[in-house]
C-alpha cells in the first residue's frame, strides 16, 4: 500500500500539480509555493478587492515563511491561490 501511494505522489508531483493538494499531510516549502502563487498571480487579471486579499495573504505567508513555518506558510499561500481559482 505505501508503494502505490509512493507511486501516486511521484506522478502527481511530475504531472507539475502543487504537492499540497496532493496530501494534506505533506508540507511544501514554502518558497515553492511562493513561486507558484506568484506566478499565478502574475496570469491573472484581479479587481482591487482581490488584488488586497491576495497582497495581504501573501504577506502573512512571507512573515511564516521567513519565520521557517512552512506549515502555516503554506496555508497562507493555498487560501491566495484558491482566489486565483489555482
Amino acid at each position: 500500500m505505501r508503494n502505490i501511494l509512493a507511486a501516486t505522489l511521484t506522478m502527481i508531483t511530475i504531472a507539475g500539480l502543487p504537492l499540497a493538494s496532493a496530501s494534506a499531510a505533506t508540507t511544501v516549502p514554502c518558497e515553492d509555493m511562493l513561486t507558484q502563487l506568484r506566478a499565478a498571480e502574475a496570469a491573472a487579471k484581479l479587481n482591487g478587492a482581490d488584488k488586497k486579499k491576495i497582497t495581504d495573504l501573501e504577506a502573512k505567508g512571507v512573515e511564516r515563511c521567513n519565520a521557517d513555518d512552512d506549515k502555516h506558510a503554506d496555508e497562507f499561500f493555498t487560501q491566495a491561490l484558491t482566489l486565483l481559482g489555482k
